[in-house]
């Protein structure tokens, strides 16, 4: 492959045809004229052609250094296009916050946290992108977000990661459904042995009931209902379908309202921690480390 020109050394040739001197030329760059001497002459070494006449009143182009001259003018401005582009793409870059969320933390802590946020940066443009925790993990690693908050138990060895919060899950029923008249709580057997509506595969809900039940030497049955939403899930257990298991935080409202009743699990730990991640070589600075201060405040 042909070496490229130096860029220095057309930009001397350019102000050399501009000002009609190579010291005025270098000065132009804040180089000693010696060296803005050699930088040409190994140009011209490198291009085996004469491009400068110079003489004790000054320096001129040859005609096959005019030609290079032109070419040369369009090539560092081609240069110079790449440099404002990029400079442009970095600054809008930095004005525009995107995160990722599992969807308790976006529906249920997320809103409070971006408030904040935004108060103390009324000029940045902040996103929040929604999804399982499965999916928010992936967007993280692949680096399409530099920051994400999810509720799944575990965390890839990949990514560094922080708790933010801690929740629990619940075990939630219409209050005409049978389990809301116990008085005794529920055994992690009954539970497994119900027809239950859940969270799909790949949310932190469901991860932390599937663990929470393996500690025992339980495993989850088969889900008539598996929803995709928190919203969705609450609505159908509402709705007397089957009772749901959701985090704390999700049904808080439902409960204090009467809409949902909340049945005792016994002998099952169902809290959990809710996690910020990222990659190690993207450790949160500036706007993010602010935000993931808030988070963890």
């Amino acid at each position: 492959m042909t070496s490229r020109p130096d860029l220095t050394a057309l930009d001397l040739l350019v102000r050399v045809a501009e000002s009609g001197s190579l010291g005025a030329a270098a000065r132009e760059l804040g180089m000693a004229q010696p060296n803005a001497s050699r930088s040409l002459t190994r140009l011209e070494r490198q291009l085996r052609l004469t491009l400068l006449v110079r003489t004790p009143g000054g320096s001129r182009l040859t005609t096959e250094g005019e030609v290079v001259e032109a070419w040369a003018r369009e090539a560092l401005t081609a240069v110079d296009r790449v440099t404002l582009g990029a400079r442009s793409l970095a600054e809008q870059r930095a004005a525009h916050v995107a995160v990722a969320a599992s969807l308790t933390v976006a529906e249920y802590l997320a809103p409070r946290w971006l408030a904040r946020f935004r108060r103390a940066h009324p000029d940045l443009h902040l996103s929040l992108e929604v999804g399982n925790s499965v999916d928010v993990l992936a967007r993280v690693e692949r680096g399409e977000v530099a920051l994400g908050f999810v509720e799944s138990p575990r965390v890839p060895a990949s990514l560094s990661s922080t708790t933010v919060a801690h929740d629990t899950l619940v075990v939630v029923v219409d209050p005409d459904h049978p389990w809301a008249r116990r008085r005794t709580p529920l055994a992690p057997e009954e539970l497994v042995a119900a027809d239950l509506v859940l969270r799909e595969a790949g949310s932190g809900t469901r991860e932390t009931l599937v663990r929470a039940l393996a500690r025992t030497g339980l495993e989850l049955g088969p889900s008539r209902l598996a929803l995709a939403s928190t919203a969705a899930v609450k609505a159908a257990a509402a709705q007397g379908e089957a009772p749901a298991v959701l985090s704390d935080l999700a049904v808080a409202a439902e409960v204090a309202a009467g809409q949902l009743a909340v049945v005792p699990v016994a002998g099952l730990d169902l809290g959990r921690s809710l996690r910020a991640v990222w990659l190690p070589s993207r450790r949160p600075a500036g706007a993010l480390a602010e935000l993931l201060r808030i988070a963890r405040a």
